[in-house]
């Protein structure tokens, strides 16, 4: 099956530029689009200083709805967003002060690449972080995933660095260090390549960054179960198995535990995926709701992206009356939570008055 390659460099134009993210990108182009991906063949799509995180999402969202092996690699620069205090991509027209909406809120990744087979995506990072970000990233923080989690079915490799000295732009030394290795004409196994790119520029970072080295889920992972029977279109399977696994969570850690949301989540996907938008919708309203009840604030990442696949569920849903009690519910939540589309609430709203002429 072909590979998917996406190669996204992205950095401030302005002062605020830690580093030259793009000078990569020759680098990697001059790999063979079949060792980037490991693959006999692959396609391959270029990002270079993109302007809009929208634009960056829509290749992010293409490049995840591929159904074979899927090999991202970012070079660029952390900075958090002032209201949130999340790690965001800087793109070009990133500023201090418009993290939020110039920016790409890292958690996309996590979101876009959620409903991938389990062992099918692998990223390569190599990124820089401003003053703030990287203290952040090194305090201490309770257990849970990394505010750089990509997803636990995928693997992860490459660093953090902190930023240069006496406004110096950096060199993105690891990413040039991996396509030095595959430029060779072969793509070693991601765990070596990683550690041949670490060696490689080893004198320069003295030890100073953090080092991502994240593998791909184990064999027996019921993730990796779940995606199977969905893949052979044993939709009820699948739904039970992760109704088995959100109740273990449940019993475990807790109702409102992450590991009992994340299969609740799970769930949710899955009746998307064998076309229930109805059961869909209420499912991420559930979990929208748990998350709110449980002192999550409304612009949570997590609490936005339920309350955003709600809405775009409840569009789908065929059922007038269906329609219509869901979206009374979402209209009460939309309220509460407004997420980053203007005028949502407003959608909804006039949405349930036409539905409310239909028998």
């Amino acid at each position: 099956m072909p590979g998917t390659v996406l190669l996204l460099a992205a950095s401030p134009l302005g002062r605020g530029r830690l580093v030259d993210a793009a000078s990569v990108l020759p680098v990697l182009a001059a790999v063979p689009p079949s060792v980037l991906s490991g693959t006999d063949t692959a396609n391959v799509v270029e990002l270079a200083d993109p302007l809009e995180p929208q634009a960056v999402l829509t290749r992010l969202r293409a490049a995840a709805a591929t159904p074979g092996p899927l090999t991202v690699f970012v070079t660029g620069q952390l900075q958090l967003d002032r209201r949130q205090r999340l790690p965001h991509l800087a793109l070009a027209r990133t500023t201090a002060s418009t993290v939020r909406y110039t920016a790409l809120p890292w958690h996309w990744f996590r979101e876009e690449l959620r409903l991938r087979p389990a062992g099918a995506t692998t990223l390569f990072l190599d990124l820089h972080a401003d003053q703030e970000t990287w203290r952040s990233l090194c305090a201490p923080r309770p257990p849970g995933p990394s505010p750089l989690d990509c997803g636990r079915d995928n693997a992860v490799y490459g660093r953090v660095a902190p930023p240069p000295s006496r406004r110096a732009v950096a060199a993105p030394a690891y990413m040039k260090a991996v396509a030095t290795v595959l430029r060779s004409g072969r793509r070693p196994p991601e765990e070596e390549l990683h550690e041949r790119a670490l060696a490689r520029i080893a004198p320069e970072s003295a030890g100073t960054e953090l080092l991502l080295a994240q593998g791909g889920p184990l064999p027996g992972d019921p993730h990796a179960a779940v995606t199977a029977a969905v893949r052979s279109g044993r939709h009820a399977d699948a739904d039970a198995l992760a109704a088995r696994l959100e109740q273990a969570a449940g019993l475990a850690h807790g109702p409102v535990s992450e590991e009992a949301m994340h299969w609740t989540e799970v769930r949710a996907d899955l009746a998307m995926l064998a076309g229930d938008a109805a059961r869909s919708c209420r499912a991420w309203l559930a979990v929208a709701t748990a998350r709110l009840a449980a002192g999550q604030p409304a612009d949570a990442p997590a609490v936005e992206a339920a309350v955003d696949r709600a809405h775009h569920q409840w569009g789908r849903i065929g059922d007038p009356a269906l329609a219509r009690e869901l979206g009374s519910v979402l209209a009460e939540v939309r309220g509460r939570v407004p997420g980053r589309r203007e005028g949502a609430l407003d959608h909804v709203r006039r949405q349930l008055r036409q539905l409310q002429t239909q028998g």
